[in-house]
């Protein structure tokens, strides 16, 4: 096989994952992946983001000038979120921060809080529609991290999920498994400045 039909191929490989992603058949990158290299008979894997790239072009695609509507909406929607949970220092991440969002896409904030319970009890508080509740626990590098995600149905029906980190992980910015880059996010005031000077900005490093 030469360099041209490898790169083909390769890209056939990652356009079927993030079709798979897009479609909702899959929720992980690296089960799309697989189950993608499977389909076409092949024993590598792209990168997460070839997976990316098509997903965004999919998107494109599909949704055109309603997916630019949908950002603009939902990243207002994550301001309203913020505001209230604003002593929780609030940072808006995932594909409402990086302006990449799909179909599929939900509002990505972090919260920092020791007591969970009282995010959870001020979210109730304002009448937002919760949905889930759970408690994770991941390791990588280091200690054990460990987070309460709380999923909740905005009043414009948008789904998010507000992760409560411990307080001890202000500050502290992971790296894209995505992207490669270092997921920094947007606090409540630098949201406002994007929805007042460019509300559809794109966070990639592309």
């Amino acid at each position: 096989m030469n360099f041209n039909n490898s790169l083909s191929l390769r890209r056939k490989v990652a356009r079927e994952a993030a079709s798979l992603l897009y479609f909702g058949v899959e929720k992980e990158y690296k089960q799309a992946k697989l189950k993608a290299a499977k389909t076409f008979g092949v024993h590598f894997l792209p990168t997460n983001l070839e997976v990316a790239i098509e997903l965004d072009k999919i998107a494109e695609e599909n949704e055109g000038a309603a997916r630019q509507k949908r950002l603009i909406r939902m990243r207002k929607e994550a301001l309203r979120l913020m505001k209230i949970l604003e002593e929780y220092k609030p940072v808006l991440i995932g594909s409402v921060w990086r302006g990449t969002i799909h179909r599929e896409s939900d509002i990505d904030i972090a919260v920092y809080h020791d007591e969970p319970d009282e995010v959870l009890k001020l979210i109730k508080q304002n009448n937002l529609k919760v949905t889930q509740t759970e408690r994770t626990t991941v390791t990588k590098q280091g200690p054990k991290k460990t987070s309460f995600h709380i999923y909740l149905e905005s009043p414009t029906k948008e789904k998010a999920e507000i992760v409560v980190r411990s307080p001890e992980e202000i500050g502290c910015k992971g790296k894209c498994e995505i992207y490669g880059d270092t997921i920094s996010g947007l606090h409540l005031r630098e949201l406002e400045k994007v929805l007042e000077e460019n509300s559809t900005q794109r966070f990639v490093p592309l």
